[in-house]
Formats: structure tokens, C-alpha cells, sequence
């Protein structure tokens, strides 16, 4: 057996490990069983630390502040007159502090200059078997509650200026202090909360719209069947954003993985946690993306299902149905969840931007083929961006196909569109035969983030001819913008065939 193949079944083997700390049930932990308030203003049993982070050292804690000790608020230069964050890891398996904190520290502080970053430090309960780790967040929760409770009392904060973030088992830990304090703390932001042991649990176990004036929460690593990915399936906010559909993200894939893990060899191991979990992490980069690229807002988009998110069939801002992702999301609170989608890049910033494109299909022969893969390139005011790979997954004569596009490049107005049909094997029968080819009048392009709707037709003649293996179909900002309605109903009912408008975002 050679290296490599060495290397893959040891990785196997740890992974293996890791998801077998995911397959039991914890222990359950009582918190909830004293009916008084005494308990909030008793602070001897809290096991739970805060520190104060500063921008210049953001990866130390070099100050505690102590619940029950006054003079640790003076001693730690907490600033009463701004806004406070409260940051909450999750589990870990080396017991320590890991690398994205302080550089949500950083990001903090370089957005909120004045803000208290206080960080918790729950290393010793986080650090456990995975069930019991997420047995105790009730524990680390009510120490939360306390934590918040007392220097709110002590300073007399509003309740608007305190605002936890929770990451993983965090999200669930500053849900339950969330529940447990007796005002509302303004806001939560759940960071791909757990989802082992949570999918199913009640509301006062886990992250919820209760725990908060306004909570949103970011899903990046739901793949897997309930209750066994990594990240929570189900909405746990008043908003609920799935970058990417929430499966996996951009970069994160299995494959990339292990083959990092094999080439790296020694430091691969020493990296491995780290890169397994790329896509549950996202999660907090894409809050920080939107901290520290504020010219670069990722924008969601509200739908019932990722599969009509893919289709572009929701790219509407009408009534709150696209939100800011990350720090400066609308705070939007509505009697059900609101389930959005949007797509990232694999890399900061993450902001891409979305079209959807609605063409019809004709041709004079019955054509139809699955998985064709296609280009398109676009050309704008601002930029252009050429050869965007995508694939239809159903390519019909006399059809209307409606598919999501996206491209990192502000491409401003768009002015010209091309098209070209790629071939999908080196050899096929009908290009033996002759050419497979449709022939397109038109085509409508809708953008995401200026709303805009602009209308695309051939650059010569009336049709434009997309051929398997051929040249680039070509297409121009339309004249028809420019009609009057009645006269762009009228063209539209002299489309033979044509099924343009039907099911508009």
C-alpha cells in the first residue's frame, strides 16, 4: 500500500471517529428546574469567562471581566455608551480557542471602533465528547444569561446595544441565555448553528425567533440526512439565509479536501479539522465579509425551495423579498421564518451578482437532450464576463428554459449577450447526421441586484441560431424596452409558440 493510499485511509478513519461523536443522544441537563429568580443574580456556580478583547490584541484575553465584581468592568475599560457583541464558539476538539475568532474580532472592531468584543470562553465544556458538549450549552447558556443580566443591571445598557453572536454549539447557547434573560436582548445571529441532537429538540433547547427582538441566522453546512449534518436544517430565526443552498459551500467539496489533506502530508493532518469543516466555518467569514466590505453587501433573496432559487425564479426586492446578508441585514420580523438564497464566490469577498435568464427554445425538428452544457458571456457598461459555464438540464425544441446566472463582475448595464452551445462528447451521431441546432428570437434577463428587466434580440435578423459545437449566437439590448405596453402585449401574442412572461419571478 503506498503513501497516498495511507494517508486516505487514516483520514477516513479520523473522520470516521469524528461522526461517530455525532450518533448518540446527550445526556439530558436540568437548568430550568428552579421556578424563582433567585438564580440569575447567583454567581457562584458560573464556570463560563468573559473577556474583554481589545482591537490592538485581538487574539488574547487579557482582561475579565466577573460577574459579581464591579471593579473588573472599570479594570477592563468597557464602554457603556456603545454597542456591545458577544462573541460564543462552538465545539472544539483541541480545547482551544480557534483561528476565526479574533478575526471576528478584528472585524468587530474595525466596523464598530468604539464596541465592546467580549469573547466567551467555554473551552472546557466545548472541548468534551460532542453529546456532552451539547448536553451543557444549557449550562453555558444560563451562564450567559447571568453574564448579560448583571452588567446590564450594573451599567444600565439598553437592551438594543447588546447584540450575541453564536457559532455552532454557540448559536444554541446564546438562544438559551436569549430565553432565559427577562428582556430581550436586541439581537442574535446564529453562525450555521449545530444541528446533531438539535434538529429535533424543542425551542427552549436550541436557537429561536423568541430568544430575540430580531435573530437571522446563516446555514452553510446542512448536507446530510436531519440530524446528522453538521449544520441545523430547519429555520431558527426570523431570517434564515442559505448561501448556496446551505449544503456546502463554493471550495469545500470532499474531493479538494482529502486531495489537500494527501499533499500536504504531515501538516495536512495538523490541518484536516480545520479544512473538514470549511463549510460549517463559512458561516462566520461571510459575517465578516459583510463587516468589513461594505462597498460589496451580499444580497439573499426570499423563496420556498433552492431548486426555484436555481431556476432565477426569485430575484424579486418587491415587499422585503431580498435582505443584506451578515451585519447589515434589514430586520425584518414576520409571524413564520423567511428562508432566503443567494450565491457566494469561493473566496472574500464573496459577493457575486444575479441574473436570471428566461429564453425560448425553437426548432423545426423534436429535439430534446439532457445535461447540455452551455456558455454565455456578458457584456455591460461598467465590465464584461466572458465564457460563465453553466449546465440545462433539459434542452427542448418549442420550450421555455429559465436558469440563475451569476458572475463576480459588476458588469453595470447589460448590452450585448452571447450564447454558445458547447459539445458534450467527441463524438456524437446527430453531428454525424448534421447539426443539432434551435434557433432563438429572444431572450429576457433579469438582474437581482438593480432590478431590472431588459429584453435581448438577435444582433442579425430575426432569430439567432444556437448550434452544438458552433459559433456564438449573438444578442442586443432590445428596442422593444422603449414600446409602449400595448405594443410590446401585441408582439408578444404574434410569438408563435412562444410562452414569454409565463411564470415571472
Amino acid at each position: 500500500m503506498g503513501k497516498e493510499n495511507i494517508s486516505f485511509l487514516t483520514v477516513w478513519i479520523i473522520l470516521a471517529k469524528i461522526c461517530s461523536a455525532f450518533s448518540s443522544d446527550p445526556e439530558p441537563t436540568s437548568v430550568f428546574a428552579n421556578t424563582t429568580d433567585d438564580w440569575i443574580t447567583d454567581y457562584t456556580d458560573i464556570l463560563s469567562k468573559f473577556s474583554l478583547r481589545t482591537s490592538d490584541v485581538p487574539d488574547d484575553d487579557l482582561c475579565y471581566i466577573v460577574p459579581g465584581r464591579p471593579e473588573t468592568i472599570a479594570e477592563c475599560e468597557f464602554n457603556p455608551e456603545t454597542q456591545t457583541f458577544v462573541v460564543i464558539h462552538g465545539w472544539t476538539v483541541t480545547g482551544m480557542f480557534e483561528s476565526w475568532v479574533p478575526k471576528l474580532v478584528t472585524a468587530l472592531y474595525e466596523r464598530e471602533p468604539t464596541a465592546n468584543v467580549i469573547v466567551v470562553d467555554w473551552l472546557t465544556r466545548a472541548s468534551q465528547h460532542y453529546p456532552s458538549s451539547a448536553a451543557d450549552t444549557k449550562l453555558v447558556g444560563r451562564d450567559v444569561a447571568k453574564f448579560v443580566s448583571w452588567i446590564q443591571r450594573e451599567l444600565q445598557l439598553p437592551w438594543e446595544r447588546i447584540h450575541l453572536l453564536g457559532y455552532s454549539l454557540g448559536a444554541h447557547v446564546a438562544g438559551i441565555a436569549g430565553d432565559l434573560t427577562k428582556q430581550k436582548i436586541s439581537r442574535i445571529t446564529g453562525l450555521d448553528p449545530a444541528g446533531p441532537t438539535f434538529e429535533h429538540a424543542d425551542a427552549e433547547s436550541t436557537l429561536s425567533p423568541d430568544d430575540a427582538q430580531f435573530v437571522d441566522v446563516l446555514h452553510t453546512n446542512t448536507r446530510g440526512s436531519p440530524d446528522r449534518s453538521i449544520g441545523i436544517q430547519r429555520t431558527v430565526g426570523h431570517i434564515d439565509i442559505y448561501p448556496n443552498g446551505g449544503t456546502f459551500q463554493p471550495g469545500c467539496d470532499i474531493q479538494n479536501t482529502l486531495m489537500g489533506i494527501a499533499q500536504a502530508g504531515i501538516k495536512g493532518f495538523q490541518d484536516m479539522a480545520q479544512i473538514v469543516k470549511c463549510s460549517h466555518e463559512r458561516s462566520i467569514h461571510l459575517f465578516i465579509d459583510s463587516l468589513v466590505n461594505t462597498g460589496q453587501q451580499s444580497m439573499a433573496y426570499r423563496c420556498n425551495s433552492k431548486e426555484a432559487f436555481n431556476k432565477g425564479l426569485c430575484l424579486s426586492c418587491r415587499k422585503n423579498r431580498c435582505n443584506k446578508l451578515g451585519y447589515n441585514v434589514n430586520k425584518v420580523r414576520t409571524p413564520r421564518s423567511i428562508k432566503m438564497y443567494l450565491k457566494t464566490r469561493e473566496m472574500m469577498p464573496y459577493k457575486v451578482f444575479h441574473y436570471q435568464v428566461k429564453v425560448h427554445f425553437f426548432s423545426t425538428e423534436e429535439l430534446n437532450y439532457k445535461e447540455q452544457p452551455l456558455k454565455i458571456s456578458l457584456y455591460g457598461t461598467h465590465g464584461e464576463k466572458e465564457d460563465i459555464p453553466f449546465v440545462l438540464p433539459e434542452l427542448n425544441g418549442n420550450s421555455t428554459v429559465s436558469f440563475l446566472l451569476t458572475t463576480d463582475v459588476d458588469i453595470g448595464d447589460l448590452m450585448i449577450v452571447k450564447l454558445r452551445w458547447e459539445k458534450d462528447a467527441f463524438f456524437s451521431w446527430s453531428d454525424w447526421w448534421g447539426h443539432s441546432s434551435f434557433h432563438i428570437r429572444k431572450m429576457r434577463i433579469k438582474s437581482g441586484e438593480k432590478q431590472s428587466k431588459v429584453i435581448f434580440s438577435a444582433k442579425e435578423g430575426e432569430f439567432a441560431y444556437l448550434i452544438r459545437g458552433g459559433e456564438d449566437a449573438v444578442f442586443v439590448k432590445s428596442r422593444e424596452d422603449n414600446r409602449s405596453r400595448k405594443e410590446k402585449l401585441m408582439h408578444k401574442l404574434q410569438m408563435q409558440g412562444s410562452s414569454f412572461g409565463q411564470n415571472d419571478a
